[in-house]
């Protein structure tokens, strides 16, 4: 059957161009993914910088410790505490050696990633003195060109507070960070923390004698400490985090569409091989020439997508980069390695298994028709579902119903983890896709009620249309379902989930002002002391911290916040499970459920900067809320945030006291703040700024889950829309064999076309109907009763948007069809 599937694509390809362009579309999307993901696989390779004269490096890092799994700046237990005064003795028997330290330095007016060092670290960065000289007294400093010259007094801002400095030297500027050097002692004084050592001794006698206490780095590898690894290690994870969810989405949207289009394919050739069967084909013989017209289809689709892919992948990586959601250097190469002919191999082997896999169970419903139908002319469907959509369709229904009742009422907190959850609400979708026939028929007649009972034939030969051939419907209609149910259940979620976050704020913030960083990465230990003298409020200042527990052999290591603990209940309302955050004291510590410990407990807890401490556990808090808080400990552990973070608050909390005025606070914090690095705000008016930041960002990753989606399900409306309009060139031609105008007919096909629309939107209602539903019910649980929200006006133009390229798809091949007579149709499938 081979030579007949190569003849019939020879002679009727015109009946497999919509099948080769979703399938094409389809491998596309699948490749243009795994580069983008393959492309995230590794950092751009960067020459050392910060370190790039220093021989060898020992440095205070963690092979183990992962990032990605904490806030950005926090620190494993080994670079917290730093290079020791003991390793340091060590190395320093074999040679040389030069401590340097990093910590937060900024000038007034300098940026907020401006950091400070002692000035022998000037050496190893290739810094050059443009003019004055080297700081030679701890109230001098040297800063980088482009400010302020020799002699003049400057405001530099520290973890501390503020400090006036004079200005010894300036430097050249470099292009990797902007630095303020000062003295090694006045260095000392600001950070104790030593975050590495240059050593100038052999780098073999070095690596033994620092054992597993360090890393010793060398080479290209000395990199890891300039600022750029950081920022691109934190950038690029953002865009990991971001690019397999889109590649869900994009997958479960090829995947289906292609299936529904071969099968929609081979469902119209029924009466051509029909006809087979009347000159001798077997069912076997019918089944491999469909078989095998989907592997030569498939195989050049697929190969056509995979090339695609290597052209779209680049421009789409540029897209992120311009749209914020990739960094600047972010760029996909399409030239050699296994980055690209990885993705694009299990793209060609997934395109042409999913045309095998779609045509599979066609094939056998091919090899089941009857010879008896070439002679039926009625495209009346006598049996729409068969036993296998069915059992998918129900098992999809039952999955999908099943996975967002456990998720909703037994782990609600699934939802805020949007690469699990977001997989599962393509199951409702699947689901009333796969059994849409089985309600096609109660839909169009539920829709077309009026055209019923209109006197003309128009609204009959619609209605009547969609009734008798309900597979076509019910295939034209799958795309506009998946175009309309993703926009509904992806939009409704991320806006029914920021509004759930906005009220858990909300809900827990009791304080009426919030002092906020201003132009710093942080509020200085200065602005905190000045708030505290105010009359009349409590404060709580959030410092963040690490604390590090031994969990069985290995060091578990949590981030939390040291915070007053007299002030705490008066600002926050925790998500306490257990016991009472009241009881926070110098020796006690509020806890995550993530511990594994309960109330009472006493757990062995050690800091940042390398002391232990015994505290026993007065609350544990619920990780099921959405909530951020890990852990809370008195701020006499404050000290240690510096080597943890950079010894900077978040904000700081204000509430007012009975009888206090507002307007005496909001002049007495203006002051507190002003030059400073900080500014304070009402509370009310924070929660805006939040709530408006996390859902333009929410907003702008759906941009790119739903874009390429959308994109592609439009270009499938049109597809599936041209493919049964060419299948009515028959219907045309009675239309215009009993009387009916150009424009009667276009108009009885336009309108179709949007009873196509209004099933496929109606279907999409019920499964994000679903969706949003256990949504609903998880967030009960979380934050509390959170309305459904969904953006409706973006959702109406994706829907406006779908139906006009609806009508497009159906007029234009019988707009071009119409150019021949009537006689001539007739005969088109003779």
């Amino acid at each position: 059957m081979l030579s007949i599937a190569l003849q019939t694509l020879r002679h009727r390809w015109t009946a497999f161009v919509g099948t080769f362009v979703a399938l094409t579309l389809g491998t596309t999307m699948i490749a243009v993914m795994g580069l983008e993901i393959g492309a995230t696989l590794g950092l751009p390779e960067r020459l050392p910088h910060r370190y790039a004269t220093a021989p060898v490096v020992v440095a205070a890092l963690d092979p183990e410790w992962d990032p990605a799994r904490h806030d950005p700046g926090s620190r494993s237990l080994i670079q917290a505490r730093g290079i020791s005064a003991d390793l340091a003795a060590r190395v320093d028997a074999l040679g040389r050696t030069v401590p340097v330290r990093s910590f937060y330095a900024q000038l007034a007016d300098g940026p907020a990633d401006q950091v400070g060092h002692g000035w022998s670290a000037a050496e190893f960065g290739a810094y050059a003195l443009r003019a004055g000289q080297a700081p030679r007294a701890d109230d001098e400093i040297v800063v980088p060109d482009g400010g302020p010259g020799p002699g003049q007094r400057v405001t530099v801002l520290t973890a501390d507070g503020a400090r006036e400095y004079t200005v010894a030297g300036v430097t050249a500027p470099v292009d990797f960070e902007s630095a303020v050097f000062f003295t090694e002692s006045e260095a000392a004084r600001l950070s104790p923390r030593v975050e590495a050592l240059v050593a100038y001794g052999p780098a073999e006698q070095v690596r033994r004698v620092v054992g597993g206490e360090a890393e010793v780095l060398t080479g290209d590898r000395r990199g890891v400490l300039d600022p750029s690894y950081g920022t691109d290690r934190e950038a690029i994870d953002n865009t990991r985090t971001l690019l397999p969810i889109t590649a869900v989405v994009a997958g479960f949207v090829s995947i289906f569409l292609v299936a529904s289009t071969f099968a929609f394919a081979v469902a119209q050739r029924r009466r051509e091989i029909a006809l087979l069967r009347t000159v001798g084909a077997t069912p076997r013989q019918v089944r491999r020439m469909v078989v095998a017209e989907a592997v030569l289809v498939g195989t050049a689709a697929a190969i056509a997508g995979g090339a695609l892919g290597l052209v779209t992948a680049p421009p789409l990586a540029r897209g992120m980069v311009e749209l914020g959601m990739a960094p600047p250097w972010f760029t996909v190469d399409v030239s050699t390695g296994p980055t690209v002919w990885v993705p694009l191999l299990i793209a060609v082997v997934t395109g042409l298994g999913v045309a095998l896999a779609g045509v599979w169970a066609a094939s056998r419903r091919a090899g089941e028709v009857r010879p008896i139908e070439a002679l039926r002319d009625a495209t009346v469907d006598l049996r729409t579902m068969t036993p296998g959509r069915w059992l998918y369709g129900l098992l999809a229904l039952a999955f999908g119903l099943v996975t967002i009742g456990w998720v909703a009422v037994a782990n609600p907190g699934m939802v805020l983890m949007p690469t699990r959850y977001i997989g599962i609400l393509m199951f409702p979708i699947l689901a009333f896709a796969l059994l849409a026939p089985v309600v096609v028929g109660p839909v169009v007649r539920l829709v077309t009620r009026p055209l019923a009972r209109s006197r003309g034939a128009a609204g009959m030969l619609v209605r009547e249309s969609a009734l008798t051939a309900v597979r076509r419907t019910a295939a034209t209609a799958a795309p506009v379902l998946l175009t309309v149910g993703l926009s509904v259940s992806l939009l409704g979620a991320a806006a029914t989930i920021d509004r759930a976050k906005d009220s858990g704020r909300r809900n827990q913030v009791t304080a009426d002002f919030v002092v906020l960083p201003a132009g710093t990465p942080g509020v200085n230990q200065a602005v905190t002391e000045r708030i505290r003298a105010i009359p009349g409020i409590d404060t709580v200042a959030v410092l963040p911290t690490m604390v590090y527990a031994r969990d069985d052999a290995r060091i578990a290591d949590y981030e939390a916040q040291a915070v007053d603990p007299a002030a705490l209940p008066r600002a926050l309302r925790l998500p306490v499970r257990q016991g009472s955050a009241t009881e926070l004291r110098d020796d006690t510590i509020i806890v995550n459920e993530d511990w594994g410990v309960d109330v009472g407990e006493t757990v062995e807890v050690l800091l940042a900067d390398g002391g232990t401490a015994p505290l026993r556990v007065v609350a544990v808090l619920s990780t099921t809320t959405g909530s951020n808080d890990v852990a809370y400990l008195s701020d006499r552990f404050a000290d240690t945030a510096r080597y943890a973070f950079t010894g900077l608050s978040r904000r700081v909390y204000v509430t007012l006291r009975p009888g206090t005025d507002p307007d005496t606070v909001r002049a007495a914090l203006g002051s507190a703040t002003a030059g400073l690095g900080a500014r304070a705000v009402d509370a009310e008016q924070w929660l805006g700024e939040e709530s408006s930041e996390n859902s333009e960002a929410s907003t702008l990753g759906m941009v790119l889950v739903l874009g390429i989606a959308i994109v592609f399900c439009f270009i499938a409306i049109v597809n599936t829309l041209v493919m049964a309009a060419a299948d009515r060139l028959r219907d045309l031609a009675i239309l215009r064999l009993t009387g009916a105008t150009p424009g009667q007919a276009l108009r009885v096909f336009a309108a179709e076309s949007l009873l196509v629309v209004g099933v496929g939107v109606l279907l999409a209602a019920g499964a994000s109907a679903v969706n949003l539903a256990g949504l609903w019910l998880a967030l009960g649980q979380l934050v509390g009763p959170t309305p459904v929200t969904v953006p409706l006006g973006t959702v109406a133009v994706i829907t406006a948007v779908g139906a006009v390229l609806a009508v497009l798809g159906a007029l234009l091949p019988i707009r071009l069809a119409l150019r021949s007579g009537p006689v001539e149709l007739a005969g088109v499938r003779e």
